[in-house]
């Protein structure tokens, strides 16, 4: 469907990636996976026809149609939900207002006998196929099924989409894409502001009913259950492995092992000819083999190695002050939006040097009350930060916040102040923004550099209270354990607004979880919580009922093993409490059958039919398995609980 060859693209003197080539076919899964800033974004833009590139070609058949949502996008304020996502229909809109005119004129017409009008019949018949075959009769129904499986309420289908935050906002686009149907899918991290029932529901959406899909996503378990295949992005270089997300891992590994094995038998070689060489070369009776040496150095083809690229940033946040022994105090606190109240009697305490996280499901309030802890926005009650706090705010959208018409540099260099304006470029450079990096325009940053660069910006004054909303958003794995270790080491206090639990794990010491217009506390860690709750993941606050599949972890803290370890027993029961339904539910209509068959063989025709009779004995047989199978369920079952 989409064929590239030779893709370059250059911001500066070193090419962000060259000589890539790739062809995306019909129901391909692509993972486009890389470090921050290694170029993902920017391909998939290339792809989209968004942004051209130095060099190559990029092929697309000219009625091949395609979907992109990017990082940042802008939703017009002024529509409802369901006004804003019917834009998605705009064509099927646009033939139906036409196919109602020439209905129209059909009707109005009396000269059936002439060309004119036979070739108006045809036509509306070509036109009305076509609309019938886009199924565009059932969009308002379409429009519900995906804005509920995006975790919206019918409620929330004529509210403005001015009254709903970021994330909501997004899956409002996420959803006008999905449902134009587009021939391929570029999603660049689509699930940042999901929660895990629509994660799972836009996983089975991208398996069945998407054609081809490329997406970039820093959550593995996504990937993994979505994508079939992986283009790596590093060191400049496209490499593309036929395979899921976490077999490239070992084939990358692997792939890199053998290379190394070759390279290193090649050296060997090449050193044992040099040695050959140079202790025969004036030897008269050994010219011909040294000759026969020289020419086989001189076909040997150097074997590549793949780099690795291990740069990482430098993390630490500034020595502070100390503040008061409470920092922030929250007293009868409550926010309405109109005649929806937010949450209601916040009633809080935070001391000095603790670790605090605020979770809960989108919406809930969660950023609403930290933008009243900045005084961002009115509220009633009292809230009182306390004596000598200097606070430093992460917004969920601060990346999204810099001014994009400077570069890197200019950045900083108007931010800091003091004895960092002499450091700049060393904060930089811990940054992974040394050398030409640091002149590249913020425009052409990618989400996760935006986000290092608004960290840097963060750090150029000491604080003593760190709010962070949703900090690891569009961090890499690696920055988002870096982080985490500087927020670990940080003498100040932190209140941290994550779904996270992994980053969360062993971080944080109290949870505030929002919910219901309420907010209630949790002594303890993220799993502490958890365990409380009865519940496995962040997401699934105030959800009934769902399962998510965790990678293995080697290495685990006690609270955490203990969780895991009620976790998977909780698994085991559900898994034969649901196999013992099923089974009870086999052995009643088979049950029924032999009712029915009884009722058959009371008969003279009945009991004189070999078949009856033969089924009969076949389904008694198969009743008693099912029934010795029942209670080896049974008994496995209570010795588990």
């Amino acid at each position: 469907m989409i064929s590239v060859e030779g893709l370059k693209v250059e911001f500066g003197v070193k090419p962000l990636f060259q000589d890539a080539s790739f062809v995306i076919n019909d129901r391909d899964r692509i993972a486009l996976v890389g470090k921050n800033g290694a170029g993902k974004t920017t391909m998939l833009r290339i792809l989209c026809g968004k942004q051209k590139a130095t060099a190559g070609v990029v092929s697309i058949p000219h009625d091949t149609t395609i979907g992109y949502l990017p990082q940042i996008m802008l939703v017009e304020d002024h529509t409802t939900v369901r006004s804003e996502v019917l834009k998605a229909f705009a064509h099927a809109t646009r033939m139906k207002e036409n196919l109602d005119r020439l209905g129209k004129e059909l009707a109005e017409r009396t000269d059936y006998e002439s060309d004119d009008y036979l070739q108006l019949v045809q036509r509306y018949t070509e036109e009305q196929e076509h609309y019938q075959m886009l199924g565009s009769d059932n969009c308002e129904a379409e429009i519900e099924r995906t804005l509920l499986g995006l975790g919206f309420k019918r409620s929330d289908f004529d509210r403005l989409t001015s009254e709903f935050s970021g994330g909501w906002r997004m899956r409002i686009e996420l959803a006008k894409i999905l449902l134009q149907k587009p021939d391929i899918l570029l999603l660049d991290e689509p699930t940042n502001h999901l929660d895990i029932e629509s994660i799972q529901w836009l996983e089975q959406f991208l398996a069945q009913g998407a054609n081809a899909v490329v997406l970039v996503s820093h959550d593995r378990a996504f990937i993994n259950n979505v994508c079939n295949r992986t283009l790596e992005i590093s060191c400049g270089k496209v490499i593309d492995y036929k395979v899921k997300y976490d077999e490239y891992v070992i084939l990358r590994k692997e792939r890199r092992e053998q290379q190394l094995r070759a390279y290193e038998n090649q050296q060997r070689e090449i050193a044992d000819s040099k040695a050959f060489i140079e202790r025969f070369r004036y030897q008269a009776t050994k010219a011909v083999q040294v000759q026969q040496r020289i020419r086989q150095l001189e076909k040997i083809v150097p074997i590549e190695i793949d780099e690795v690229d291990n740069a990482h940033m430098h993390l630490k946040f500034p020595p502070c002050l100390r503040s008061g022994d409470f920092p922030v105090i929250c007293d009868e606190v409550r926010k309405d939006y109109g005649k929806h109240t937010v949450f209601d009697h916040v009633t809080l305490t935070i001391r000095r040097g603790e670790k605090v996280a605020f979770v809960g499901k989108n919406g809930e309030g969660k950023t609403t009350l930290v933008k009243c802890l900045m005084d961002e926005i009115p509220y009633t009650g009292h809230l009182k930060i306390g004596h000598n706090v200097q606070i430093g705010y992460f917004a969920q959208n601060q990346a999204q916040l810099l001014d994009e018409s400077l570069t890197v540099y200019q950045t900083v260099d108007r931010a800091a102040t003091g004895e960092n304006r002499l450091r700049i470029n060393d904060i930089l450079g811990a940054f992974m923004f040394g050398g030409e990096e640091s002149e590249k325009k913020v425009k052409v940053l990618s989400g996760g550099e935006r986000s290092r660069l608004a960290m840097i910006l963060l750090l150029l004054e000491p604080v003593n209270l760190l709010i962070l909303d949703e900090p690891t958003n569009h961090l890499d794995m690696a920055s988002k354990d870096i982080l985490k270790e500087a927020i670990k080491a940080f003498d100040g206090t932190a209140i941290i607004v994550s779904h996270d639990r992994e980053f969360l794990d062993g971080l944080v010491t109290k949870v505030y979880e929002f919910g219901d217009g309420k907010v209630r506390e949790h002594l303890g860690g993220i799993y502490d919580f958890l365990q409380h709750r009865k519940i496995e993941s962040l997401d699934q606050l105030g959800v009934k009922k769902v399962e998510k599949k965790e990678p293995v972890k080697t290495v685990v803290s006690d609270n955490k093993q203990n969780y895991l370890d009620r976790k998977e027993q909780q698994k085991k029961v559900r898994r034969l409490e649901r196999s013992i339904a099923e089974v009870e539910e086999k052995i009643s209509s088979l049950e029924e059958r032999i009712q029915e068959l009884d009722a058959i063989l009371c008969t003279p025709e009945g009991a004189s039919d070999m078949t009856i009779v033969t089924e009969y004995t076949s389904i008694k047989k198969v009743i008693d398995q099912e029934t010795a199978r029942w209670e080896q369920l049974c008994e496995e079952l209570e010795v588990i609980q």
